[in-house]
């Protein structure tokens, strides 16, 4: 991958400047924005320039698709070939932190490299009133991976995209923390059976409830294997903080950082609580946050590593777990 051109004065919009953010886009110009999950690094998916430029800001693999965002549902399936289950589950949970896998309609416009030269397309509206308002604004399809550095952990904030972006992007508007805090489910509706391709916002129970028995893709290490990825986020190493990441702590020594999950263990350098209660929800909304957090005290104090107390197997509970691996995962 080329080196990314000169740095850029990045512009960090208020909530009332959609129509500047909406006329970047439309330009051609990257503009990230706060959907209800995490920041999205949106361009034009129609436009290949805009669309390379995504990858080129991150640093982002070429096999790994974009979720394409549209402001509602009809909109979204005039690029994709939808079936009942995808209409049923529109009906359920759009707008909202879901993103469907579909097959990619012959006549789309939207470019190849959004959806790494598959057959499919992933798509979703989301739930953020400031992501509408853009998306109605702008009236093309946006394509809108996480707003920061490729493997790096998602921007929960606009603070935490110029983190990472800024002198990359043009612009990003600024809509305050993101509610839901971990990326949208991708639900593969490509085949027979409905796959589960990342757990995420919505919890995967709940899209049972909606459709039935929902299948559970490769493993991790054999979906990048194959490196015809379906979906976003289903890189092995991602979401990685600079520090090494350790999973279901037991215990923790003063060298380490805690993410703790309910009652912290004691004697760690540095603490940051997902969630004192242990409530997903907000266990969800606070872990990139954290991880961020963590990464920077850590490295200041010296400390060798994050450690990461256990979180249950259920609901949210699968999302955050699944991003946690990801962080720990092997650095190639």
């Amino acid at each position: 991958m080329n080196a990314p051109g000169p740095p850029i004065a990045t512009e960090r919009l208020p909530p009332d400047a959609v129509p500047r953010a909406a006329a970047l886009l439309a330009a051609g110009a990257l503009v990230a924005f706060p959907t209800e999950t995490v920041y999205g690094l949106g361009a034009d998916a129609r436009n290949a320039r805009a669309v390379a430029s995504v990858f080129e800001a991150k640093g982002r693999p070429h096999f790994n698709p974009l979720i394409c965002h549209f402001p509602e549902a009809e909109a979204a399936f005039a690029e994709v070939l939808p079936d009942a289950r995808a209409r049923r589950l529109a009906a359920a949970f759009w707008p909202g932190p879901l993103t469907l896998v579909l097959p990619r309609r012959p006549e789309s416009r939207i470019d190849l490299l959004a959806g790494a030269g598959l057959d499919t397309l992933a798509v979703r509206v989301p739930a953020h009133p400031l992501a509408l308002a853009l998306l109605r604004a702008v009236a093309l399809p946006v394509a809108a991976p996480s707003a920061n550095r490729s493997g790096a952990v998602s921007p929960t904030s606009a603070a935490h995209v110029l983190e990472g972006l800024s002198g990359r992007v043009a612009a990003v508007l600024d809509g305050g923390d993101c509610p839901v805090g971990v990326e949208s489910t991708v639900l593969d509706l490509t085949g027979a059976g409905p796959v589960l391709l990342r757990p995420g916002g919505v919890p995967v129970e709940a899209l049972e409830a909606a459709i039935g028995p929902v299948g559970r893709a490769l493993p991790l290490a054999a979906a990048e294997a194959s490196r015809t990825l379906r979906s976003p986020g289903l890189l092995l190493s991602h979401y990685a903080p600079g520090l090494p990441v350790r999973l279901a702590a037991g215990s923790v020594g003063p060298d380490e950082a805690l993410l703790a999950f309910g009652a912290p263990l004691p004697g760690a350098g540095a603490t940051w609580n997902l969630s004192e209660s242990g409530d997903l929800a907000e266990a969800a909304a606070r872990l990139f946050a954290g991880l961020r957090w963590l990464d920077a005290e850590g490295t200041r104090l010296g400390l060798r590593g994050i450690a990461a107390m256990p979180v249950p197997e259920r609901g949210l509970g699968l999302a955050i777990n699944d991003r946690l691996a990801r962080a720990a995962a092997p650095r190639g």
